[in-house]
């Protein structure tokens, strides 16, 4: 079964991205903070990723290349609420 992380762009990203950027202002985070953070993602995906150059997407939404250890940064909290909320 597939769920929204898996599906490519589908027009629903833009729904996220205004919840994203709701949450962000609520938090007083300025848009680029998520860079400073550490986000959560799928193993899977991020294995993929380390084979194909493929970007990942993460819990909040936002969308890179992982390239940098993610021990040396905080944890999102976005990412984080959103994990909490599913275990």
């Amino acid at each position: 079964m597939s769920t929204p992380l898996d599906r490519p762009d589908d027009g629903g990203v833009a729904t996220l991205d205004r919840e994203l950027e709701e949450l962000l202002r609520e938090e007083n985070i300025e848009p680029g903070d998520h860079e400073r953070f550490s986000h959560y993602v799928k193993k899977d995906k991020i294995l993929e990723s380390a084979l194909t150059g493929k970007p990942v997407r993460a819990l909040c939404g936002k969308k890179w290349t992982p390239g940098r250890d993610p021990e040396k940064f905080p944890i999102c909290p976005t990412c984080k609420e959103i994990y909490e909320s599913m275990i």
